[in-house]
């Protein structure tokens, strides 16, 4: 899954209002219909909104962070911290908000 995608799905689970922009599709992030730029790949403030949106437990390790989505039976998976745990915290925000995207009808 492309990170667009991932993106995409992580708005809808959090009820984000996006438009479609061919010139956006360039870049990471996405453009909300209130005139904000959202990327919780790149940006702390908006990750940690969607993971207070989406009601998601974040577990820090020495090497890895976990990522519970409630809201998904219990989903759960994790990234490893590598060089930078802020990126792999926001990455593991995001892909559990896009599992519950995903689930959603």
């Amino acid at each position: 899954m492309t990170d667009r995608e991932l993106l995409e799905l992580a708005a809808k689970a959090a009820g984000i209002d996006w438009f479609d922009e061919p010139a956006a599709k360039q870049g990471r992030g996405l453009h909300l219909k209130s005139g904000r730029f959202w990327d919780p790949l790149t940006d702390d403030g908006d990750a940690l909104r969607l993971a207070v949106k989406c009601n998601l437990d974040i577990e820090l390790q020495e090497d890895c962070v976990f990522a519970n989505g409630f809201e998904v039976q219990n989903y759960q998976l994790f990234e490893w911290c590598k060089d930078d745990p802020y990126a792999a915290t926001r990455r593991a925000i995001v892909r559990v908000a896009a599992a519950i995207g995903e689930q959603m009808k």
